[in-house]
């Protein structure tokens, strides 16, 4: 199986040994604490669950920065995305100024529970140009309608950096218990499955036929002896589909349409960056973390709006050292139904004239769901629309 990034083996930072754990929780209800934001909570679980191996924890500024400019950490290893602690004034009070050890609390359990430890290393606090520049560089644009640019540009100053030991996966276990799976066990289950070569499919969508289509390409292209499904299951921007509806449309699709035993249906517990081509790197560096051999990134891949390109998530990878990543590369092209030759394709692989294809809008797609259309059967299959009417008449209604 391929090896994890820049390791030989997982390093996930959940405290798996129960005694351990129980007095590491007793600890933090006496330590010192900051709320963090649900991005770094979210981050807190990927840790934990050894998707982003070998971070230790949360970045400093200068690494953050070295990250943002570079791709790279201070030790040269290649890294897409700066993952880092940032709390407002208001969370650095002087015990936790004083402290060399503080709790983190959950903002998104009730009760805000601490989810994991953290040894201090430094507080620092963020310059507006240093802020403008990680903004920038990760996103390509400050730009506050962007949703990732104000998602980090409100949310303080204070730099909290310093490596952590988790205590608990947030409310992914407990609200996806079907679904969330951490890194390690993504990887046990391949192990299990015998497969060699697996290419994932990352999705904050619910999967229709072009979906589909891509992945089975993929797939063929690639000769995988499987297929790795593994949805985004925390927070969106308003108007993206709830994690639940997603997660009945793709298991209804594979239980349909996919041969058995050739799909493994999986989430992470990570909130969406719309960060583009900067979090198609990220999603690269997870994926292979998990064990699969290959990535499918699709047209306009973790895009929000216009404010990137149809394939400039695919273009970044050009522009990364050939040893940064492992894992490969399958690029999507715009898979739509060809009706000359009546399945799903990608129009690179198959130029026709225009009107050899059919395809809708997604805002039309989304007007007849809520009207109760259902969507022609080259679009979307029936099952699954069934489950996107009811969602979208329940929002309508």
């Amino acid at each position: 199986m391929i090896k994890p990034h820049g390791a030989e083996t997982l390093t996930p930072l959940y405290v798996s040994d129960d005694a351990q754990r129980a007095e590491l929780t007793k600890e933090a209800d006496q330590l010192p604490s900051v709320l963090l934001t649900s991005g770094a909570a979210a981050s807190a679980v990927m840790l934990a669950s050894g998707y982003f191996t070998p971070l230790t924890g949360y970045m400093n500024i200068t690494e953050a920065t070295n990250v943002a400019n570079d791709m790279k950490l201070p030790n040269g290893l290649f890294w897409p995305v700066p993952i880092m602690n940032i709390v407002p004034d208001d969370q650095i009070t002087d015990a936790v100024k004083n402290a060399d050890r503080i709790a983190l609390r959950d903002p998104n359990v009730d009760g805000n529970p601490p989810l994991a430890i953290m040894k201090v290393s430094v507080i620092e606090t963020l310059t507006p140009e240093q802020k403008q520049l990680i903004i920038e560089k990760t996103f390509g644009t400050t730009d506050s309608e962007h949703p990732g640019v104000p998602a980090f540009a409100d949310v303080g100053d204070n730099v909290l950096s310093g490596s952590i030991e988790v205590l608990n996966y947030s409310y992914f276990p407990e609200d996806f218990p079907d679904t969330f799976r951490t890194a390690v066990e993504i990887r046990d289950d391949i192990a299990a499955r015998g497969w060699e070569t697996v290419v994932a499919f990352q999705t904050r969508n619910p999967m229709h036929r072009a979906h589909e289509g891509l992945c089975k390409i993929a797939q063929e292209a690639v000769n995988a002896d499987g297929i790795l499904i593994h949805m985004l299951l925390g927070k969106l921007k308003p108007g993206d589909i709830p994690a639940a509806v997603r997660d009945a449309c793709i298991r209804t699709m594979v239980e349909h349409y996919f041969p058995k035993n050739t799909v493994s249906i999986t989430g992470y517990g990570f909130d969406m960056l719309y960060a583009g081509p900067r979090e198609a790197l990220l999603h690269a560096v997870f994926r292979q973390n998990c064990g699969a051999s290959h990535f499918i990134v699709g047209r306009d891949h973790a895009g929000a709006g216009d404010f990137y390109g149809p394939f400039d998530a695919q273009k970044i990878f050009d522009t990364i050292p050939e040893d940064a990543l492992e894992i490969g590369i399958f690029r999507g092209n715009f898979t739509v139904w060809s009706k000359k030759r009546n399945e799903i394709v990608m129009m690179s692989d198959s130029p026709h004239d225009a009107d050899d294809y059919f395809s809708i809008s997604g805002t039309k797609l989304r007007e007849m769901l809520a009207a109760g259309e259902p969507p022609p059967p080259e679009i979307a299959r029936p099952e699954v629309a069934e489950i996107l009417m009811a969602y979208y008449q329940s929002e309508v209604n």
